[in-house]
């Protein structure tokens, strides 16, 4: 076994030569060896290698002694909300999310899709998993299939509240999981024109990376909105965990703008809360939380640290830069069908364009994420420390330091020789001038 393919937040590698069928079924014997669930629940995304990881991972959880329950081809929201649902201990989504389709993986959360991470179970996993060393169970686990879909797309579709208004929206699925959230958008067809771009599982992954991250996968979005006068374009990742969004115009919004937005939509019906938003966050997204009544919480990137700490905080919703929003409808995960239809939600009742809602939000100069190769990931960031030793400095996840025009956000890497760059300033002169500034140290 590759052991490069356990990651900080799940397991992901090339099929076959990094995971394999004998592979998973370690995997799954390690699972239960670990987290000794009596009752597991899986659910598989539409790779070609879906079926056979599904097969041996579930023969390791049986032979484990833990009973199955196959959820079939589904999202990992999916998965997530029958962690939250069902009489399950953990659950199991095996998918390579965005990754082209060559690669496959394993994500697993505890019941209540608590997410199980690098620094909370995963690597206990790995060990077991690598040694092989297995116990012969008392009694094999069965095996039983269930269909959570109908009772998913009930529960989220209950949240429209857009039904007297008519809106065109086009939605990219890149072929890949997304086109399982289209039912509940098919649910309301006489409020929604529906534009479909890549919404074709019976040719999984076979067009552009379904990455909303990387903003050229949006471009025959954007085109298709413009064309068809649209009000919205939707864009769906791989495993339909994160989603990205474009406004009327076909230009992209920001995906931490659209945090800012939702809690806003939030915090109208629940003043007072906590919303959790990362590190790398406009700063807009901070103070339109606070100016809306809300308690505005910074926390770090990634999905198993945020899903804690809003368990801590007691935060209802939590949203990162890269597209990915928590719901506490959803046990504190993601829930990207949901945010598409709060923000279609809010421009019915206002009668506003999706542009005119988030300009409000639109303050600052913003960098996006920018990568750069180093030999020394921890020497740059004890240079950039003393450099930026006047500024307000957090350790949080990387090195971010806080001027009152501007800050910026440094952060290593889990698994490749980079280190990731975030700023943000007042004006675009001013954030150029400080991007170039921090790239010299960086790259120097």
């Amino acid at each position: 076994m590759n052991e490069s393919i356990f990651k900080a937040y799940d397991i992901r590698g090339i099929y076959p030569t990094d995971i394999n069928e004998d592979d998973a079924y370690h995997i799954g014997r390690a699972v239960v060896a670990h987290l000794k669930p009596k009752c597991l629940a899986i659910g598989r995304d539409i790779r070609p290698s879906s079926p056979a990881l599904f097969t041996h991972f579930a023969r390791g959880v049986m032979e484990g002694g833990c009973d199955v329950i196959d959820l079939g081809v589904i999202t990992t929201p999916m998965v997530y909300f029958a962690a939250g649902r069902l009489d399950v201990d953990a659950a199991v989504s095996l998918t390579a999310s965005h990754n082209p389709i060559q690669y496959n993986g394993v994500k697993i959360a505890l019941r209540g899709a608590l997410p199980v991470g690098e620094d909370s179970g995963l690597r206990e996993i790995r060990d077991l998993a690598l040694a092989r060393t297995w116990e012969p169970a008392l009694k094999q686990g069965t095996l039983k299939t269930q269909d959570i879909r109908s009772i998913y797309y009930d529960y989220f579709s209950s949240f429209a509240s857009f039904k007297e208004k008519k809106f065109t929206v086009v939605i990219d699925t890149a072929n890949s999981m997304g086109v399982l959230e289209l039912p509940m958008y098919e649910r309301f067809t006489d409020s929604l024109t529906l534009v479909n771009l890549y919404n074709d599982l019976d040719h999984p992954f076979q067009c552009h990376e379904a990455n909303p991250l990387k903003t050229e996968t949006l471009d025959e979005l954007c085109a298709k909105v413009r064309e068809t006068h649209a009000d919205l374009g939707i864009a769906y990742d791989g495993d339909a965990d994160r989603v990205g969004f474009t406004d009327e115009k076909g230009d992209i919004i920001p995906m931490d703008l659209i945090t800012g937005l939702v809690a806003k939509i939030i915090l109208a019906k629940k003043p007072g809360s906590t919303i959790l938003y990362d590190l790398r966050s406009s700063r807009g997204v901070r103070e339109i939380i606070e100016e809306n009544g809300g308690v505005a919480r910074e926390c770090r990137v990634g999905h198993a640290f945020i899903k804690r700490q809003m368990r801590a905080d007691g935060a209802i919703f939590a949203g990162e830069l890269s597209g990915h929003y928590y719901f506490e409808e959803n046990s504190f995960a993601e829930a990207s069908t949901l945010v598409a239809f709060l923000l279609l939600n809010l421009m019915a009742e206002t009668g506003k364009t999706i542009s005119a809602l988030v300009a409000d939000l639109k303050r600052y100069a913003h960098s996006a994420e920018i990568n750069s190769e180093v030999s020394d990931k921890n020497l740059v960031l004890q240079a950039l420390k003393e450099k930026y030793s006047d500024g307000k400095i957090s350790e949080l996840d990387g090195l971010k330091v806080d001027y009152d025009d501007w800050w910026f956000n440094v952060r290593p890497s889990n698994t490749e020789p980079l280190l990731r760059l975030n700023l943000e300033a007042k004006t675009q002169e001013k954030m150029a001038e400080k991007q170039e500034e921090l790239l010299h140290i960086i790259r120097g």
